[in-house]
C-alpha cells in the first residue's frame, strides 16, 4: 500500500472541528470531519466505507459546500491503490 502523507489544510481542520461540534451538521458531515480529524498528525488513512461516502457526498446536489469541502479532503488522502 503506497503512504498517502497528504493533511488537511488548517481551513478544512477548522471545518470539521466545527461540524463536529454543530449539533445541526448532519451525520454525513459528522462521519467525514471525524475521518479528517483522526487523520490529523498521524500515519492513518482514509477507510473504504469513508472513501465511498466521500464520492457518494460529491456526486450528490443534496450536499452542502462544506460537506462536500470535507468529502474532497477525505478523498485527496485516501489509499491511492483503491
Amino acid at each position: 500500500m503506497n503512504k498517502n502523507t497528504k493533511q488537511s489544510s488548517p481551513k478544512v481542520a477548522h471545518l470539521a472541528a466545527t461540524t463536529l461540534n454543530d449539533p445541526n451538521a448532519s451525520q454525513v458531515a459528522k462521519s467525514l470531519a471525524a475521518s479528517l480529524v483522526a487523520q490529523a498528525n498521524t500515519g492513518k488513512q482514509t477507510g473504504k466505507e469513508i472513501e465511498t461516502l466521500a464520492s457518494q457526498v460529491l456526486q450528490s446536489s443534496k450536499y452542502s459546500d462544506d460537506t462536500k469541502s470535507l468529502a474532497a479532503s477525505v478523498l485527496s488522502q485516501s489509499d491511492k491503490d483503491r
